[in-house]
């Protein structure tokens, strides 16, 4: 276990899992830093409960001397590696972890690790859902919105931790081991910050980097980066498919979830297709690594077909908002990148209102045409990615440049006919106009709700 009392700590970055990781720290005896870009004015609700914990705050910039004088830095998932500061000190030698390693060396029991470019929140939080049916002490954190750190004092050698980790947080584990890891999928996300797909692949395999023999990897058999990706693991593997049977895993069998617990074996009916609640064919994936993962716990499969028949779609992601005139709104705010768009897109027949738009991630949309042409009626752009948006898509489809989500909402409205859908599916993320994809998310269903029928 990392000794802590009397080092000298820095934590980088106060977002929630800095502030978390900070508080936890001084509470475990170190002598603690926090360093952060933003003003003391933008910091002005977080900086009194540091204060009084006897933590020292750096606002405005990061200075070097302050990065130096560390026996630790602990750095919050939304801080680049490659900030100058982080970089120098690096070469120095000095050791710098994120908040889910910094966690991971205090978290008691055993740990249920979810990643993917989509799908993590959906799956995770019905995972939660499962386990705690099943009658298991279960925790769920991570990127779901709860800092790992936050859930050590409740940890015990009996729980299980239920873990959405993203490729932010994995590109700074060292020794983060859960006993079952899933990949759901690997296609192009935050090639702004990974700086191209192979490196941004080979940080999604980090999940699986500290596995043995004895834990269990579930990999989406559809999906060619993790099918590349079990040739690297020393865990056994277990596939998920929507497309054909795999040796060992959960599949679609005449319109049933099937499972089947090792090579060979027989298999066994989970549930009818017709069971889940939720809507699009990435959701009934989501479902399959799901089970997967329950099974390999040891859940039974009746308690698992329970709880995902009573599971509601989780907020922001392809959630239904309201009927205006006729007119469904679906709010899918965290399909922040192109994939998780077309997934959301390929949800509906057809008549889609598509809201797109946001902060550009270095993505291609040309990879929508085929799609947008089939299904979209119109596309409505919103924020910094708009004109690239628009280059993208022309001639593909009917583009409306609304610069801004309620002036785009009310353009969808007025044009969408009875039985179409207005979907807020961005591929980008939130932060040109927006905190954050669930701010954005929230503001779309008011401005929905205040729309006259």
């Amino acid at each position: 276990m990392l000794e802590l009392k009397g080092k000298k700590v820095l934590v980088v970055g106060l977002g929630k899992s800095g502030l978390a990781a900070a508080l936890f720290l001084r509470r475990r005896g170190a002598q603690v830093t926090v360093s952060d870009v933003r003003s003391a004015e933008a910091l002005a609700k977080e900086i009194p409960a540091l204060i009084e914990a006897g933590i020292m705050v750096e606002t405005g910039g990061h200075g070097l001397l302050t990065f130096r004088r560390q026996d630790l830095i602990v750095v919050s998932p939304g801080v680049p590696m490659d900030t100058p500061e982080l970089a120098q000190v690096k070469s120095f030698g000095l050791p710098v972890i994120g908040e889910l390693e910094l966690a991971a060396r205090f978290l008691k029991g055993k740990t249920l690790a979810v990643t993917g470019s989509n799908g993590k929140t959906t799956t995770t939080t019905l995972l939660g859902e499962i386990l705690t049916a099943a009658g298991l002490p279960t925790l769920v954190g991570g990127n779901i919105g709860v800092p790992v750190v936050a859930l050590l004092d409740s940890s015990t050698d009996e729980t299980w931790s239920v873990l959405e980790v993203s490729s932010f947080q994995l590109e700074t584990t060292e020794q983060f081991h859960p006993s079952i890891a899933v990949i759901l999928n690997i296609t192009p996300d935050h090639l702004d910050r990974h700086g191209s797909f192979e490196n941004y692949c080979a940080v999604k395999e980090r999940i699986f980097a500290a596995q043995t023999a004895e834990d269990c990897l579930v990999l989406n058999a559809d999906n060619t980066p993790c099918e590349e990706a079990a040739s690297r693991a020393v865990a056994r593997v277990f596939w998920f498919s929507i497309e054909h049977p795999v040796p060992q895993g959960a599949w679609l069998e005449q319109g049933y979830v099937v499972y089947r617990p090792a090579k060979n074996a027989p298999t066994e009916k989970v549930m009818p297709l017709s069971g889940i609640p939720l809507k699009g064919a990435h959701n009934v994936e989501n479902v399959l690594a799901a089970v997967v993962a329950a099974r390999q716990i040891g859940v039974p499969a009746d308690v698992i077909r329970s709880a995902i028949e009573k599971f509601q779609a989780v907020e922001h992601r392809l959630e239904y908002v309201a009927t205006r005139n006729g007119v469904e709104f679906y709010n899918d705010s965290k399909a922040t990148n192109v994939d998780a768009t077309a997934k959301a897109v390929a949800a509906f027949r057809g008549g889609i209102h598509l809201i797109l738009g946001g902060k550009d991630k270095n993505s291609d949309y040309t990879q929508l045409a085929d799609l947008l042409r089939a299904r979209v009626s119109a596309v409505y752009t919103i924020g910094a990615a708009a004109a690239k948006i628009e280059s993208h898509l022309r001639g593909v489809v009917t583009i409306q440049s609304c610069e801004t989500l309620d002036k785009a909402v009310a353009a969808a409205a007025a044009a969408a006919r009875p039985g179409e859908v207005v979907v807020l599916a961005p591929a980008c993320s939130s932060y040109d106009q927006f905190e954050n994809y669930e701010q954005r998310g929230k503001v779309f269903k008011q401005l929905v709700k205040e729309l006259k029928d």
